[in-house]
């Protein structure tokens, strides 16, 4: 019987699924993206908003909630 030597185990093949490859494309895109432009665009337009901030419309939608 021969003892396995080091580089006679079974290396391990790569194997590129399905969302390693969605994650290069994005990566790819948006180092695209900050070339062309100097700097990442941002496309979130509205500002989070607090639900501890008063909104008036807010507190009448659940007045009229709890009336029905």
């Amino acid at each position: 019987m021969e003892m396995a030597k080091k580089g006679d185990r079974k290396r391990k093949t790569l194997r590129i699924t399905e969302a390693d490859f969605m994650l290069a494309n994005r990566r790819a895109a948006r180092l695209e993206e900050i070339a062309e432009h100097g700097k990442p665009v941002s496309f979130r337009r509205a500002v989070h908003k607090s639900r501890k901030v008063y909104d008036r419309k807010r507190l009448k939608s659940l007045a009229a909630k709890e009336e029905r």
